[in-house]
């Protein structure tokens, strides 16, 4: 049995959760947040004692009966949490991006190492069941060669979207605490990581970072190429009239990758914009839908989540590792010194040794 203790019990931490009150072989033994709101009730949701309720984390990190720990705090929290968890000898799953630099992922790494725990940052889009049967048709050859791959992210409102206390929105548009925007930055962690997971880390990074009244950093749009010559982009963009169908945020994302003989579109993500199959697929002059898929976003952390405990179970890497969610940082940060510089940028994450599991 898998016992964990979860930081930071904002919005997100409803996903989280379930995935480990799902688990025949974890149980969620203890929960820590500065907001004794969020702490009440969320421990009651999850059914964990007042008495495992802190307020401090490192309370928390004292309780012998933690194996591991979920982290779901601000940005710029993560490195000193992280940091006392590990030295405390506990598992880490990080919520991402990992880090506000590559210097402070690589400190944690590190660190990880030393101290014999397992480190995972949490990355829940390479779970998305309707990414993973694409990745299996790429595998299984389906298209060929990719070539290139094309991300589109639309922002928008929706009248069932999840309501996003003020606190948490008032960090993410603080660059001292976020390292980026919200749209390119902390959510383009989710796009970044499926070019990567598709192509690995690419070599050259140009972007332009969009401001939409000071905000949100849309329209954007950043482009990259791989050290095997195949192409991506990604495009950003803030709609305020754009309704969306979504239970969670209101935002929705398609993915299209092209091959030497074929293509593959991915036709959701957060959302749903569009009345087609979750995965279509064309070659040789037809074109095939799957739906035999959950499509719910949630799936996807219930699956990442699952995956976390079972690679702590079973002595397997979990995905993704600490390496390779300092790859997907270099990514995004590129993109971010890219805007900035009005220059192509080459990501480094090179001192990190993950050049071998790039791929997940």
């Amino acid at each position: 049995m898998i016992r964990l203790g979860i930081i930071g019990c904002g919005r997100i931490s409803d996903l989280h959760a379930q995935a480990y009150l799902d688990h025949p072989e974890a149980t969620i033994v203890a929960v820590a947040d500065p907001d004794a709101g969020n702490l009440a009730m969320r421990g009651a949701a999850w059914g964990v004692p007042e008495s495992a309720r802190y307020q401090d984390h490192r309370d928390l990190l004292a309780r012998p009966d933690v194996d591991a720990v979920e982290i779901l705090v601000p940005h710029h929290l993560h490195v000193p949490i992280t940091l006392d968890a590990m030295a405390a000898g506990k598992h880490v799953s990080l919520q991402k991006p990992m880090a506000l630099s590559i210097d402070d992922a690589l400190m944690m790494v590190k660190a990880g190492h030393e101290h014999g725990v397992t480190f995972k940052v949490f990355e829940n889009f390479v779970f998305y069941p309707p990414v993973v049967r694409a990745k299996e048709l790429v595998e299984n050859g389906e298209i060929g060669d990719v070539l290139s791959i094309r991300i589109k992210s639309n922002a928008g409102w929706s009248p069932t979207a999840w309501e996003v206390p003020a606190a948490a929105s008032a960090w993410r548009i603080d660059p001292e605490k976020c390292g980026g925007g919200p749209l390119v930055f902390d959510d383009g962690h989710h796009k970044f990581a499926i070019a990567w997971h598709f192509l690995g880390l690419a070599d050259r990074v140009h972007a332009f970072i969009g401001s939409w009244m000071g905000v949100l950093d849309s329209p954007s749009v950043v482009s990259w190429r791989h050290p095997g010559g195949q192409v991506g982009s990604l495009e950003v963009v803030y709609s305020p009239e754009l309704q969306l169908h979504t239970v969670q945020y209101a935002q929705d994302d398609r993915v299209e990758i092209t091959g030497t003989k074929g293509v593959i579109w991915v036709t959701r993500g957060h959302g749903r914009m569009l009345d087609a199959p979750p995965v279509v697929l064309y070659r040789d002059g037809e074109t095939r839908g799957f739906s035999d898929m959950p499509t719910g976003w949630e799936t996807s952390f219930h699956r990442s989540g699952q995956h976390f405990v079972d690679a702590l179970i079973n002595g397997t890497a979990p995905s993704l590792t600490g390496e390779q969610g300092a790859e997907v940082l270099a990514f995004a940060l590129a993109a971010q010194e890219s805007s900035r510089t009005g220059t192509a940028v080459s990501p480094q994450a090179d001192d990190l040794g993950a050049g071998e599991t790039r791929h997940g």
